[in-house]
């Protein structure tokens, strides 16, 4: 093999779109998908800051409330592949949780996808090519106290990703979810306080007695572990991989 061929970036030509795309898994997924040749559309609310990435891998950016799931419905996405993975968490008991933060997640994290897989169908489906993956949760698959918001939007979530699965097998779409334990990310770091809140220790205590016990590699995830495998499954490599949820959790799901 010469050595262009070594090199040769599998992405060439593809067009991207990666949702809470200015940060933590988002920002690495979209470094990755750009190292490999794909033209990335970074979105986030931050516009400021997808702006900046958007700069730094030669992309485009798109400031977006994905909240506002009304401004979504008539949307139509030209993208070859589309990254769900803006998220928000609130942790509280479920007769202390504020309705309208459970509606606002369930927007963000489930209406939002549906909205925008729906608008990117027609586009993959026409050009016998698509790849959806979801930046599910082991909260996919598994439930934590004091998370009702989160675990039923990421559930809701895994759902979806099977149907779109069924639905776009035969236009060579592919929708897969990925499900990492705790991420060292924004979103990880802002849940610490209320961890010690909410179980009596120090925030120091919350990572060894709260957040790792279930998982058998006893750190957090990073960002760009996760990124490697969505970039595998944006991949023609990957074109069976259908309807799958990915665990990189340490061994959290296995108990």
């Amino acid at each position: 093999m010469t050595e262009a061929g070594r090199t040769e970036q599998k992405l060439t030509g593809r067009t991207a779109l990666v949702t809470g795309g200015a940060s933590g898994i988002g920002a690495a997924c979209a470094r990755a998908l750009a190292t490999q040749g794909a033209k990335v559309t970074i979105a986030d609310v931050d516009g400021d800051a997808a702006a900046a990435l958007a700069d730094e891998v030669s992309g485009v950016s798109w400031q977006v409330d994905l909240s506002d799931t009304e401004a979504l419905e008539n949307l139509s996405l030209d993208t070859d592949i589309l990254i769900n993975n803006a998220g928000i968490q609130r942790v509280s008991p479920i007769e202390e949780f504020v309705p309208d933060d459970f509606r606002l997640m369930l927007k963000l994290m489930l209406e939002a996808p549906f909205l925008l897989i729906r608008a990117a169908l027609p586009h993959m489906y026409a050009n016998g090519f698509g790849r959806i993956i979801n930046i599910s949760s082991v909260h996919g698959i598994r439930a934590s106290a004091y998370k009702s918001a989160y675990v039923a939007a990421k559930h809701g979530l895994e759902g979806l990703s099977k149907v779109t699965a069924l639905e776009g097998g035969a236009h060579s779409v592919t929708s897969n979810c990925v499900n990492p334990g705790y991420v060292r990310t924004p979103l990880v770091e802002k849940q610490v306080a209320d961890q010690a809140r909410l179980h009596g220790i120090d925030e120091d205590e919350v990572l060894a007695k709260v957040m790792l016990t279930e998982s058998a590699v006893k750190r957090l995830t990073e960002p760009e572990e996760v990124a490697s495998l969505v970039l595998w499954l944006a991949g023609n490599d990957a074109g069976m991989v259908t309807g799958a949820s990915y665990t990189m959790d340490g061994g959290w799901s296995s108990r």
